[in-house]
């Protein structure tokens, strides 16, 4: 019993010997500016409340966080499909189910992922699928291997217009 209260003792002494002593973090540059500039977001390119910590250029897309072309002619080439949830920072368009009015036996689904921040080919990635009405039920159906490249393709090209559209306005 002796040795529990000399333990219990010596541990409270030396809490409360701790207690005074103050040490200060070490923190590098980057963290000290973002609690300075009040980081949202936090990390290269991250949102701040005050405006960003450098000059960006505005034809990469810093303000949001994907390449801004990709990201409009995304929604205006799905723009007849009913969006689901649309990311700007994370680079993610959900879309609805959607039947065309010629099939109604038929709908679809499409997932569009920007990549990048740079207007490159490889910079979004697209999924399609595809079911067809079996009675009352829909069952999944194969989509043919070159339509989300197409889709791809089609929003890479409006994103070019985009582009050229913005350089032939200054």
């Amino acid at each position: 019993m002796r040795k529990v209260r000399a333990a219990v003792i010596g541990l409270s002494l030396g809490v409360v010997a701790c207690t005074g002593v103050k040490t200060e973090p070490v923190v590098d540059k980057e963290t000290q500016d973002r609690y300075k500039y009040g980081s949202i977001l936090g990390g290269e390119g991250g949102i701040t409340l005050f405006g960003p910590r450098k000059r960006t250029n505005p034809e990469d897309g810093q303000g949001i966080g994907v390449n801004s072309f990709l990201w409009r002619a995304s929604l205006d080439t799905l723009g007849f499909l009913p969006i689901t949830s649309a990311d700007p920072f994370g680079g993610v368009i959900l879309t609805d189910w959607y039947s065309p009015p010629e099939s109604p036996g038929e709908r679809f689904k499409v997932n569009v992922y920007i990549l990048d921040r740079d207007l490159r080919a490889d910079g979004v990635r697209a999924s399609v699928f595809r079911q067809e009405r079996v009675g009352n039920d829909w069952r999944d159906a194969g989509v043919g291997n070159t339509t989300a490249t197409q889709l791809e393709d089609a929003i890479l090209t409006r994103a070019r217009q985009l582009r050229i559209a913005q350089t032939a306005q200054k």
